[in-house]
């Protein structure tokens, strides 16, 4: 309770997660600081935060809680891949590759339990510095200032989209410049794929003309489609559309911007027989979403006269297909 309450940094949210009243929690509390000697929380503004004694507390909570963790992955390690549990945090733009590796996880380990937490950037970072999860899914972790091990498993490319009947499609070579122009549909703040987007056009001395910032990708296309712009998406997430003929890939200088997937986990903790098996599955599908991956770059090139079977330069096709293969030597 007392470990809800410090990380939600509220009574209430936390007696909402607890299926609880808020009045029970804080009479709880109050027993909890009685016993103590010390109040164990004040208030700051709308929310609380735990005191000198609160901290100490907590501490402790978490060191029980850790404890038992890693007594549950002991355990279920004794019992080999028959049972288990596994968590999985993914940030969010990950749901476009991740539950598809998880199903076929589930489909050769039937026994296996699982849960997947799906939430931005900030919340993932929150929920690792908590261990709340075994193994975790993103593309940037080198700000976490965490100490974690980051295994690449996939390529994450990203790629300047339009829709099928925008002025710049079939274009060549566009220049960053020239994207000045346009109108450019972001994510909202916070999110990986707006600040990996935003450094790029600054590298190139861009300033882009930000008409609209949205808090997903599917908003993102629909925007996309309703002639609002155009954006620069994870190949991964306009997969399932791109033989629809409604989305194009724009051949834009110094795109597709390279990024990779990664499985995170912290190394204070030990990994359980079920996370190494899943973090090694998931490497071993590289191959197979490398496969997908080109099959829908070749898919939106052809819809903007690019495909490699026709008479565009093959610059521009090694240059955008290549973008998939980046760092496959990694991923073996």
């Amino acid at each position: 309770m007392l470990e809800a309450i410090v990380r939600l940094g509220s009574f209430t949210r936390a007696a909402e997660e607890l299926f609880l009243t808020q009045p029970t929690v804080s009479m709880q509390i109050k027993k909890l600081s009685d016993s103590i000697g010390a109040p164990l929380f004040h208030h700051v503004g709308r929310t609380v935060e735990p005191t000198d004694a609160g901290r100490e507390v907590y501490g402790a909570c978490r060191g029980i809680l850790n404890g038992l963790a890693n007594l549950e992955t002991k355990l279920a390690d004794l019992k080999g891949l028959r049972s288990g549990r596994l968590r999985l945090g993914v940030i969010t733009t990950a749901t476009y590759v991740a539950p598809e590796i998880l199903g076929a996880f589930c489909q050769r380990y039937a026994g296996i339990d699982v849960s997947l937490n799906v939430t931005n950037r900030d919340q993932l970072f929150e929920r690792l510095s908590a261990h709340d999860d075994d193994l975790y899914v993103m593309g940037q972790h080198h700000d976490l200032g965490y100490d974690v091990d980051a295994v690449p498993f996939a390529s994450n490319p990203l790629v300047m989209i339009a829709r099928a009947d925008h002025p710049l499609v079939g274009s060549t070579r566009i220049p960053m410049r020239r994207l000045a122009d346009e109108n450019l549909l972001l994510r909202e703040p916070g999110s990986g794929v707006r600040d990996a987007v935003l450094k790029h056009f600054t590298a190139a001395g861009v300033e882009p003309r930000v008409r609209m910032q949205l808090g997903s990708s599917e908003a993102i296309k629909h925007a996309i489609l309703g002639g609002l712009g155009i954006s620069a998406l994870s190949l991964h997430t306009v997969r399932l559309e791109s033989n629809g003929g409604r989305f194009a890939v724009l051949d834009v200088e110094g795109f597709p911007i390279r990024r990779r997937w990664h499985i995170v986990y912290s190394k204070t903790r030990e990994l359980s027989l079920v996370a190494q098996t899943f973090r090694d599955f998931a490497i071993a599908s590289e191959a197979d979403i490398r496969a997908q991956l080109h099959e829908a770059m070749t898919a939106l090139m052809r819809v903007s006269g690019l495909c490699p079977a026709s008479d565009t330069d093959p610059q521009i096709s090694a240059r955008m297909l290549g973008a998939i293969e980046a760092g496959a030597e990694d991923f073996a």
